[in-house]
């Protein structure tokens, strides 16, 4: 625990204090390096961010580079030896939950390319963005975009089952149960009941497309036809939740999938394909 506290702080060095501003990364790296490397765990210590010194004490830090001094001296020695040069980055969050990169070239800040990609899927806010603008112009054919593949080709449903074992589209696992209000269909969910097969269930709601592949294939088309029809106000109502809550969301990451909580127990589920992310459920 306490070399992998080392090894974080160390890697917020490049928001250094104000005393350093004029210093770039590799100087600050190189400091911090040798300043361990010398024992002056002070001087170490003030290299670091006012965010990393709100998270650790200098007492602490102390202890933790006098308990594990093999360790200290091992990131002292691979931070003195960066295998590239420091790129300084900044993030500035949008009223509306979107980010946007910024790059320091040549002396100045710079807009990233992300600046410019109007439905970008680098990263599940920058996908969850895209797809929001997507429906509000009604651009089917991009918000196909951000549909995982299996649910695009009708393999499976937003649950997880099989085509022949899904519910009504829009429905959660506990709204099958009646414990729990039907949400709209997510991007993948939508051609249960547009397909030309699907069935009524006993108590009325659309059963499941048991068509082949090619009739539960879902198109930019069955999307409209779901969305502009039986599930426009349910599916207006939780895109709207999703918007309110993105500004100050949280979204949390774990390998490739994420998700993000909104509204009353709402939750939006990312998952990574190809490199870039897509939307599962919401």
């Amino acid at each position: 625990m306490k070399r992998t506290a080392l090894l974080l702080f160390a890697l917020a060095l490049p928001a250094c204090g104000s005393s350093y501003a004029q210093q770039g990364p590799s100087d600050t790296l190189r400091a911090y390096a040798q300043a361990l490397q010398e024992g002056r765990v002070d001087a170490a210590y003030r290299l670091l961010s006012d965010e990393a010194k709100r998270s650790m004490s200098l007492e602490a830090f102390r202890r933790a580079v006098r308990d594990n001094p093999d360790d200290a001296l091992e990131i002292a020695r691979a931070i003195a030896r960066p295998a590239a040069d420091p790129v300084v980055t900044a993030t500035v969050t949008m009223p509306n939950g979107e980010e946007l990169l910024l790059v320091f070239e040549g002396g100045r800040w710079r807009l990233d390319a992300a600046a410019v990609d109007l439905y970008g899927q680098a990263t599940p806010r920058q996908a969850l963005v895209g797809f929001l603008r997507a429906f509000e112009r009604r651009r089917y054919d991009i918000i196909m975009r951000y549909v995982p593949d299996a649910e695009r080709e009708g393999l499976v449903d937003p649950a997880g089952g099989a085509p022949e074992e899904a519910g009504a589209p829009g429905e959660t696992s506990s709204a099958r149960g009646g414990d729990a209000q039907a949400q709209p269909a997510a991007p993948g969910a939508a051609p249960g009941s547009a397909g030309a097969d699907a069935a009524q269930k006993p108590d009325g709601r659309p059963g499941t497309a048991k068509a082949g592949a090619a009739a539960a294939q879902l198109t930019p088309e069955k999307l409209k036809s779901a969305w502009e029809g039986p599930q426009k106000e349910q599916i207006n109502r939780v895109v709207q939740a999703i918007k309110a809550a993105l500004p100050t969301a949280t979204i949390e990451e774990t390998g490739d999938s994420a998700s993000m909580a909104y509204g009353a127990g709402g939750t939006v589920a990312f998952t990574r394909e190809h490199g870039v992310w897509k939307i599962k459920d919401f």
